[in-house]
């Protein structure tokens, strides 16, 4: 049997290796198509240049007029005055395709069938309200964007993913109805084996499994073989948007929600995929960092929601009376249980950065200390003025980012930040055992946010992300604790990058911060 699994797993690895070298020659091939294309026709034709370099100009300006974040505006009219053609045809593939047009309304009516039937009890608004306006505003915020605001919610924080993990395939082990699970990254690897052992025995009972996974975000892990090896097993599985080797600007739209619901009744979400890595069977990057949490209560209705909306939308050929329906599980509030929390999601595909403004909200609203984990820190204007106004008004602002990192560049970029948000008064400590990839918020002992959304442009503009944002629950403690025992682990570089960079540094920063956004 350990024969039979390393071969199987050689032949993933061979398979996904294959995969990548196809799709990424395919994406040269026609990425070159272009350049060629503009360079031809402009050589060819010269008044049709200057009409198309009169018409990349005009665009400009309307981009530049529109109301989109700085730094996306900032690239689309470089592109498009130094590249008009291909510039032109990219930006009109992004704003104004039949296909894109076709995707979000979809999406739409996937979200109206879904989220319209959770129970949006206003009651619990009224005493969060009472008890504390400022912060209460950020549940009613999501709450216009279709995320209830729950009470009598149990939730536990893991500060060590592997934990979560374990409890997770014990409240697996019980399931009578259903299990759904939805995550970025799948490995079919020594971490995947418990979790496709429970899986296999719950189907085979009875009991409706699915596992919904990011195709790019499994790309080096697994294969297409994989679904159908859980559909033999009786394990439903699907592949969200799958990668193609066709330029397509929803490529770029990733999944990178983790969910796990039992039942209706239990629900985990966190930073960890299902890999190796993630709960340290490998290290590649030194001990890697990870949390997550388990909701027990009401409050799971929406990550169930949200799990069947990402499922029904990832077929895009399924049929509306062939989609899943979404019902409460009917799960009472657990008396004795403190606190208020708001699970919520983000799409790329509605021009609101919702999980950008819950942030910012928190930011905003602290009063006494703001404490971060984000494995990237690539920022928007927005989330570093407003990080920077909240350590001149006194706050403790402090960002914990890996000591190392997973993704070279993006760590350049990263530490590019540094010497500005210093300047501004926040402090920088980066987690020297290796890499953390907690992705939490922490607020004053009164609020905090743990999820998927990272402080970058990926999460929060171009990527399906989900989080739970929580007021006094009883976990918010131990969530603190976690922050001191892993700042003890940290080197703090506050000093070491408050000196100005010299000009070369600074010239090369500016490179990165124009190709943050692609990052």
């Amino acid at each position: 049997m350990a024969k039979k699994r390393t071969v199987e797993r050689k032949t993933a690895i061979k398979n996904s290796v294959g995969r990548i070298i196809v799709f990424s020659l395919f994406i040269i091939a026609q990425l070159v198509g272009f350049a060629v294309l503009a360079y031809y026709l402009g050589s060819i034709f010269p008044a049709l240049d200057v009409g198309i370099r009169v018409i990349a100009l005009m665009v400009a300006l309307g981009i530049n007029a529109r109301d989109h974040n700085g730094v996306f505006k900032l690239i689309w009219v470089i592109v498009i005055l130094l590249l008009p053609i291909p510039g032109l045809l990219f930006y009109a593939l992004n704003n104004f395709s039949s296909s894109k047009i076709k995707i979000k309304r979809r999406l739409d009516k996937v979200d109206v069938m879904v989220f319209s039937h959770l129970n949006f009890n206003d009651d619990v608004f009224v005493e969060f309200k009472q008890e504390d306006p400022a912060r209460a505003s950020n549940a009613r915020y999501l709450r216009n964007y279709d995320f209830p605001i729950y009470d009598g919610t149990a939730i536990k924080y893991y500060s060590v993913a592997y934990d979560s993990y374990l409890d997770q395939i014990e409240d697996i082990k019980k399931a009578e109805k259903f299990v759904y699970l939805e995550y970025h990254a799948i490995e079919n690897k020594k971490a995947f084996e418990p979790l496709h052992e429970v899986l296999k025995e719950r189907a085979a009972a009875g009991v409706d499994c699915r596992v919904l996974y990011d195709d790019v975000g499994s790309f080096t892990f697994i294969n297409p073989a994989f679904i159908k090896m859980l559909e033999s097993e009786g394990i439903k599985c699907n592949a969200f948007n799958p990668a193609y080797p066709i330029v397509a600007l929803f490529m770029n739209n990733r999944d990178h929600r983790k969910i796990t619901v039992v039942d209706g009744k239990v629900g985990y979400t966190g930073g960890y995929n299902i890999a190796d890595e993630y709960f340290n069977f490998v290290n590649p990057y030194g001990r890697w960092k990870d949390n997550g949490i388990r909701l027990a209560g009401p409050a799971v209705d929406s990550l169930t929601a949200m799990f069947i909306e990402m499922w029904n939308f990832a077929d895009l050929k399924r049929k509306e009376d062939d989609m899943m329906t979404f019902d409460s599980a009917g799960v009472k509030p657990i008396p004795g249980v403190k606190g208020y929390c708001v699970p919520y999601c983000d799409s790329p595909l509605d021009n609101e950065p919702v999980g950008e403004n819950v942030y910012l909200n928190m930011i905003n609203n602290s009063q006494e200390y703001c404490w971060i984990m984000s494995p990237y820190l690539v920022l928007s204007d927005e989330i570093s003025r407003a990080l920077r106004i909240a350590a001149k008004r006194g706050i403790d602002v402090r960002i914990m980012t890996p000591g190392i990192p997973d993704k070279k560049l993006t760590y350049h970029v990263t530490r590019s930040y540094y010497n500005m948000l210093i300047k501004g008064g926040v402090k920088i400590f980066e987690y020297t055992p290796g890499f953390n990839h907690s992705k939490t918020f922490l607020c004053d002992d009164t609020c905090a946010v743990v999820g998927t959304i990272n402080l970058d442009f990926r999460s929060l503009y171009h990527h399906f992300e989900n989080a739970v944002y929580m007021y006094k629950t009883d976990c918010i403690p131990d969530i603190k604790m976690d922050f001191i025992e892993t700042f003890a682990e940290c080197r703090d570089v506050t000093e070491k990058y408050r000196k100005n960079p010299n000009i070369f540094v600074r010239f090369f920063k500016s490179i990165l911060r124009l190709i943050a956004p692609l990052l």
